[in-house]
């Protein structure tokens, strides 16, 4: 386990400083700037969108990717959708809510839906995020239901961990009123617990996500489990869930398997790039799968069916194209965002 967090973490670090160099190398040389929006840099996306940028500038050479960090899901939506990113990773939760101008996106003034003047599309479904509930090992809490009255960290503002916090907390009876929040990233809500500021986290990234596996090295953690009832309810009532789980070692000191529920990962991207650029990133999404292993946790090769399935939005009109060459029809082909299908 130790070898493998060092080999991932080195080539995510590789990787980032190769980007920068790159970018640095090509800024005036009149290339196309694509700027990519991932989240923080203890997330699965920074490490993922940092390895996706370097190995698909090789396959696009007329584009200069710029990786950014974000707060998350909603806030790189909202960024697609006024136009300052190009290519972004949202959860398909979040996804759903842009869509359908609900949750965050009901307010006045959101101008990051579908059909709005800039608009976006689903380029694939990449990997299952785990919704992860951390606690000190030698805490009294038990379960998500005995976070009331706690110092909880729920993500940030404009993330997806705080949609799946407030659903998953709902689900156990509770609100944010009845504990008191912390609106953090995953290394700043994880260096508040190690302080003894906080007592529980929520994360909802791939698993072993390294804010909480850099923590577990330092202090004894636990994950909750969710109630099998509770999984069923949330699969049932919002149709984004799936039943997930995290097998026993995968974190530090973890001697049994957590069950919890999962959304999915999704690559998204904006109109404004052509059919031809979008198509060609797809097809190198799913070239590079074997090198994309490296930079993410559990198995997060590209796999046709599920990047296809399941998706909340219409897909961009350049992955399309990539897809029926395979043989291949996203659900959503028939209302796709980016122009026609060539």
């Amino acid at each position: 386990m130790k070898k493998w967090i060092g080999l991932r973490r080195g080539v995510a670090l590789v990787l980032g400083s190769l980007l920068m160099i790159s970018l640095a190398a090509c800024g005036d040389s009149g290339t196309e700037e694509i700027r990519f929006g991932t989240g923080g840099t203890a997330g699965t996306y920074y490490s993922y969108g940092s390895a996706l940028a370097e190995l698909t500038a090789t396959d696009l050479p007329d584009a200069a990717f710029k990786v950014k960090t974000t707060a998350g899901s909603a806030a790189n939506i909202r960024l697609l959708g006024e136009g300052f990113l190009q290519l972004a990773f949202a959860q398909n939760d979040t996804l759903n809510d842009a869509a359908q101008k609900t949750g965050l996106f009901a307010q006045p003034g959101s101008s990051a839906t579908i059909g709005d003047s800039v608009g976006y599309g689903a380029v694939a479904a990449l990997y299952t995020e785990s919704c992860q509930v951390a606690v000190p090992a030698n805490s009294g809490i038990a379960s998500v239901a005995d976070l009331r009255g706690k110092t909880v960290g729920v993500g940030e503002e404009e993330s997806g961990v705080l949609k799946n916090a407030d659903q998953i907390l709902l689900a156990h009876g509770l609100t944010r009123q009845m504990l008191t929040p912390r609106y953090l990233s995953f290394s700043a809500a994880a260096e508040a617990m190690r302080d003894g500021e906080l007592d529980a986290m929520f994360v909802t990234a791939g698993a072993p996500t390294s804010a909480i596996e850099n923590l577990a090295g330092e202090m004894e953690l636990r994950i909750l489990n969710i109630d099998p009832e509770i999984i069923a309810n949330l699969v049932e009532t919002y149709g984004y869930y799936t039943r997930c789980t995290i097998p026993a070692g995968t974190y530090p000191g973890q001697a049994d398997a957590v069950e919890t529920v999962g959304v999915k990962s999704v690559l998204v991207a904006s109109e404004t790039l052509s059919a031809e650029t979008v198509q060609a990133l797809t097809a190198s999404l799913f070239d590079h799968a074997a090198d994309l292993q490296y930079s993410a946790p559990g198995d997060t090769r590209p796999d046709l069916e599920f990047a296809t399935e399941g998706v909340s939005i219409p897909f961009h009109a350049g992955a399309i194209n990539y897809y029926a060459l395979q043989g291949v029809t996203p659900a959503s082909a028939e209302s796709n965002a980016g122009g026609n299908a060539q």
